[in-house]
């Protein structure tokens, strides 16, 4: 019974995304200018569509992916390294989406071919005194923290290097999908410092421990092909000529994604993530009181009557 209580109050934040239906804060300017554009594939963009200065491009998907966001990382200059001003733009989207229920699917991607993220902007850590190094990577964590706790699916499309905070960045996303080619590793023991985003945390917890210690000692990099053998992506795929094959697969996954419910997504979502977490007890308490938020939706009496009328049932995250 405490377990279940506990669950309940763990799940009063998520109960009250249910009851109230709201709009993305669209204030930030990229918002606004990719709102009605839809991305047919996440590298091509013509230059007009590209700010200067945009280091994250949010576009809102219609039509068809209607409820899907494809969140792309846009430094060529520096391939795509976590920069003080990319992790301001990331919190403030991320803040966005989780307020929002209309958005049924995250996809994070590059807009650089051949690049996911480098990791940490070291020519900009270079700069850095030492007393401001600790709260940037605190504010790196805590960013890459809010991408693992969104409470709807999370793709990482991986059709370049992933490396250091840049696979720490996909590590926290639901599902990875990766180019054959594509190279990844938490590689910061090179450096003579640790995964400070959660690399030593989550990367034990999709690989194994004995598996995860012997590449971060290692700072080993391999190739998507390597990473789905290793259960570390779920999906590794020979690159296309466009460079974007990881992002199409995602955006196929997001797609299957979409029919469903999306009230009984985010609640399993939730079940998965916090049962993980606990033991098997506690865990299905967790499950009881995630079962428990989608009784009373009306999507679930949509679903029983679409069954009955044999039809597709038509969702509305109600």
């Amino acid at each position: 019974m405490a377990a279940l209580v506990k669950c309940r109050a763990l799940l009063q934040p998520v109960r009250s995304q249910i009851n109230v239906i709201s709009g993305v804060c669209r204030s930030d300017s990229v918002l606004h200018a990719f709102l009605t554009k839809r991305v047919p594939h996440c590298v091509r963009l013509a230059s007009s569509d590209v700010k200067s200065g945009d280091d994250l491009i949010v576009r809102y998907l219609d039509g068809d992916d209607s409820g899907i966001v494809v969140l792309g990382i846009n430094r060529p200059q520096s391939k795509n390294a976590i920069s003080k001003n990319l992790v301001t733009m990331m919190s403030e989207a991320l803040e966005s989406l989780k307020k929002d229920n209309k958005v049924r699917t995250v996809v994070l991607c590059s807009m650089v071919p051949g690049i996911f993220c480098a990791g940490a902007d070291l020519k900009e850590r270079a700069k850095m005194q030492q007393s401001e190094v600790g709260p940037f990577v605190t504010k790196a964590r805590t960013l890459i923290t809010e991408l693992g706790t969104l409470p709807m699916p999370t793709i990482a499309a991986i059709d370049g290097a992933a490396l250091g905070g840049g696979l720490e960045m996909a590590l926290a996303c639901d599902i990875r999908v990766a180019a054959s080619s594509a190279k990844m590793g938490l590689v910061e023991t090179k450096l003579a410092i640790i995964p400070g985003a959660g690399g030593t945390q989550r990367l034990p917890r999709t690989v194994g421990v004995s598996v995860a210690k012997e590449l971060i000692f290692a700072a080993r990099v391999l190739s998507g092909a390597e990473a789905k053998s290793l259960g570390l992506v779920n999906h590794a795929l020979e690159q296309n000529e466009s460079g974007d094959a990881a992002y199409l697969r995602a955006l196929d996954l997001a797609r299957e994604f979409i029919p469903q419910g999306p009230i009984a997504i985010r609640m399993a979502k939730l079940a998965i993530n916090q049962g993980i977490e606990v033991d098997l007890k506690t865990g299905l308490a967790i499950e009881e009181a995630c079962y428990a938020q989608v009784i009373p939706t009306k999507d679930r009496l949509e679903g029983l009557q679409a069954f009955k009328e044999k039809r597709p049932p038509r969702f509305k995250g109600e």
